[in-house]
């Protein structure tokens, strides 16, 4: 996080005052983080449908959402998917089984073991546990595990938690082995990702930040803040 910006709080009820959000929110250039001690599923996912990407974050000892209106997203449009010949390789030996919600709580785990600075921990990791099957009372949101395993030991290789809201994808964090066997898997579940996306119609993913070379590998294109929204905003509205 960049020191020199300011935080502010943010509240439900100033979240869905649209003066607020479009004049005050949006079209602030110097920020893009936000604080919330409200950890209510509504709040998440109404963060979720205005743009917003939380995480969490302890000042002072206090455990808070970090709401992003993010100055800039990578996209992915399906048509610019690119695959790397070590990943055709693997998906040719067929050596893997790619599952979508099987078993969050294990993905959970593997994401504390390979981060050692995991923000998606305490009353964050049990807010996910509790959206899972959660349904807001006007908006399509799902929260979705992905998980790529060794066909051959079961063991779960790579993965990721993310969420849909209509027919967007947005990650939220990911891992990989490091075991050398297992180099590569960490893009070939990204590949195998996309397809579901392209095959269940989504419209794009929004794979957050635009700093890793990893998702202009893939294909992601980056879009400012305006650009995206300009995207974004019809298809969470529908």
């Amino acid at each position: 996080m960049n020191k020199k910006n300011i935080i502010y709080l943010i509240s439900q009820e100033e979240l869905n005052n649209k003066d607020i959000l479009f004049n005050f929110i949006y079209s602030n250039e110097k920020s893009n983080y936000y604080l919330s001690e409200d950890f209510s599923k509504d709040f998440y996912i109404e963060l979720a449908s205005f743009g917003f990407i939380t995480t969490s974050i302890t000042l002072n000892d206090k455990f808070y959402l970090l709401p992003e209106i993010q100055f800039d997203y990578a996209i992915l449009d399906f048509e610019n998917l690119h695959i790397s010949k070590k990943v055709k390789s693997l998906l040719n030996k067929d050596s893997y089984e790619f599952y979508i919600n099987k078993n969050i709580n294990l993905v959970l785990e593997k994401l504390e073991i390979y981060h050692k600075t995991n923000w998606l921990r305490d009353k964050y990791k049990n807010l996910i546990l509790s959206l899972i099957n959660y349904k807001h009372s006007n908006i399509n949101f799902e929260i979705m595990s992905i998980e790529l395993y060794d066909k051959n030991s079961q063991e779960l290789i790579a993965g990721e938690i993310g969420y849909k809201i209509n027919s967007i994808y947005t990650s939220l964090t990911g891992f990989s082995s490091s075991d050398k066997k297992y180099n590569n898997w960490g893009k070939l579940q990204l590949v195998l990702l996309a397809n579901y996306l392209k095959k269940e119609k989504f419209s794009f993913w929004n794979l957050g930040h635009p700093y890793m070379q990893y998702k202009f590998d893939l294909g992601a294109v980056s879009y400012s803040r305006k650009e995206f929204l300009k995207r974004w905003l019809p298809l969470i509205s529908n």
